[in-house]
């Protein structure tokens, strides 16, 4: 099968940066972690197995069905969580972005089968409550996609951290999913550190719920011609 009519040269450029500013932040180590991106109904880009991230060239991103089978004459290998990520888009229409990490501090929670509680207006802004966590499940085939949707099923948060594995975030594009990932990672040190100093105090709901309204609808240039 060709690539989509259009090309995916600007996607695959695209997701070159992204990788580098997870790496550039300090949310992964050597080839460990992922980002990938729809291209269209049928297809996704995604990062190749094993690659350090200083290799990364738009090239190299490898397109996939939404089987997580590669698709044309690719000489690289998908990403191991191909098929998790693949699971994500035949099951959420709407993302158009899926990013793995193993960022050290909400990795930590992961470890510990904990979700991190929304004790901050930053976390009410970006996830709407608090980021859950996710079943464990074994690299390698789509239970961890599995995982990942049913655990984000009805919730507003975009990231979900599997259990003993590390953080997974879906956005309406790559981008938004690799903000989302950075966020996460932020807010899981912040908390982690609070509590060393005490017990957190919780937030009221309702002030969840105007805080990510304004958030999401409301903050930054939206509204202006």
């Amino acid at each position: 099968m060709p690539e989509p009519a259009g090309g995916t040269a600007a996607l695959r450029t695209e997701l070159a940066v992204l990788h580098q500013l997870l790496a550039e932040g300090g949310l992964v180590v050597w080839t460990a972690g992922n980002v990938s991106a729809r291209v269209d109904a049928d297809t996704f880009l995604i990062k190749p197995s094993g690659v350090p991230y200083e290799q990364l060239t738009p090239e190299a991103m490898v397109l996939c069905d939404l089987e997580g089978e590669p698709i044309g004459e690719s000489p690289l290998k998908p990403s191991s969580d191909v098929y998790a990520h693949a699971y994500v888009y035949r099951h959420r229409p709407d993302v158009g972005g899926v990013v793995h990490t193993h960022s050290t501090y909400a990795t930590a929670w992961a470890a510990r089968d904990e979700p991190i509680p929304c004790v901050l207006t930053a976390m009410a802004d970006e996830f709407g409550g608090e980021i859950p966590v996710g079943p464990f499940a074994l690299i390698g085939g789509d239970d961890i996609g599995r995982g990942i949707v049913e655990t984000l099923a009805g919730r507003r948060s975009p990231a979900v951290l599997m259990r003993n594995h590390g953080v997974f975030t879906i956005g309406a594009d790559a981008r938004a999913a690799v903000k989302a990932a950075v966020m996460c990672e932020d807010v899981a040190r912040t908390v982690h550190l609070a509590r060393q100093l005490g017990e957190p105090l919780p937030m009221a709901a309702g002030d969840i719920d105007r805080l990510y309204d304004r958030y999401q609808n409301v903050y930054g240039q939206r509204g202006r011609p």
